[in-house]
């Protein structure tokens, strides 16, 4: 496969992948907000930008529909949602040749959805639909990739692009949310504390399927081991590593590309997590924990795009 062509369905996936967490997390605390006061609204938003890595606009004036704003529709800001899903269209457009017309139609309803949205003052009001239709929009594109694409080396690029970005994604932000407990404790939550925890599950997508594991009763240690080290949930942090390391693997077996670098960072990151306890984790410092998958996951990005999307010609004629 071309590398212009590999490059433009990993940043689509990635592109669409990003949308998508960002509505989450917004969708979940305009619900949440209800329940809480104005200063606090406030800080959950600035919270929010600061997993999401926005910008916090340079205005004492700040209020959560202006912060939202910024997140959602400010063109200006390339991670806001209008930003990522019209790159994710402009990417998919480039390499349009390679993808099912079922992508494309779907992708595109997606972008002109979130285009067609006011912009005035109101558009707060239509906010809430807006964020789960993008939700949704997202998962549908992502089941009519795998029901309409060969699942050859393109699909698996798109896979890659996915798991990379969601595992950057829920690594911050459960660093961010941990970052205020001062004291992890295998113990209960309760009132505004627990809001808090539902509020970060929800983000995750995982409140029901921690419930269903763990029962509705929240303590923080759970949280944080099912999170990171749960080897069957979607949203985990293991989950989404074990994906990309797969995903390496295959595209290195279909390419004569050398790919020992990415997959050896993968491998990495897929046995720290594989084999970690969360006791041990906690005792060695959650927030480092977190940063070396950080810093890993950027290394293999960093190896991806130089072994595959921007290598030397004379390189690949080596081959």
């Amino acid at each position: 496969m071309l590398s212009r062509v590999a490059d433009r369905l990993y940043w689509t996936s990635r592109s669409l992948a990003r949308a998508e967490h960002t509505a989450r997390l917004i969708d979940v605390d305009l619900q949440l907000h209800l329940d809480y006061g104005a200063a606090s609204g406030t800080a959950h938003w600035l919270r929010l930008m600061e997993a999401l890595q926005v910008p916090v606009p340079d205005d004492e004036n700040l209020d959560s529909t202006r912060l939202a704003y910024a997140v959602t529709l400010d063109r200006t800001n390339p991670s806001s949602i209008a930003s990522c899903i019209s790159a994710a269209r402009e990417n998919l457009r480039q390499v349009r040749e390679q993808c099912s017309s079922e992508m494309w139609e779907q992708l595109n309803r997606l972008y002109l959805q979130v285009v067609g949205t006011p912009k005035g003052e109101d558009w707060l009001l239509y906010s809430q639909l807006s964020f789960r239709g993008v939700q949704e929009g997202a998962h549908l594109f992502q089941g009519i990739t795998d029901s309409t694409m060969s699942h050859g080396e393109g699909w698996h690029y798109i896979q890659l692009g996915r798991y990379v970005e969601r595992t950057h994604n829920l690594a911050r932000l459960v660093g961010i949310h941990f970052s205020r407990v001062m004291e992890v404790l295998d113990l209960s939550v309760e009132g505004d504390e627990y809001l808090e925890w539902v509020g970060l599950l929800k983000s995750c997508t995982a409140f029901e399927a921690y419930c269903k594991k763990y029962t509705a009763e929240l303590r923080p240690l759970r949280v944080a081991e099912f999170l990171l080290l749960n080897s069957d949930f979607p949203h985990s942090v293991r989950f989404s590593v074990d994906q990309v390391h797969t995903a390496l693997r295959t595209i290195g077996e279909r390419t004569e590309r050398k790919a020992d670098s990415p997959i050896r960072l993968a491998g990495r990151l897929r046995a720290n997590l594989s084999f970690g306890q969360i006791d041990e984790i906690m005792a060695d410092g959650l927030q480092n924990y977190l940063e070396s998958i950080r810093n890993l996951c950027a290394q293999a990005h960093n190896s991806i795009h130089q072994i595959y999307f921007d290598y030397p010609v004379e390189s690949a004629l080596v081959q």
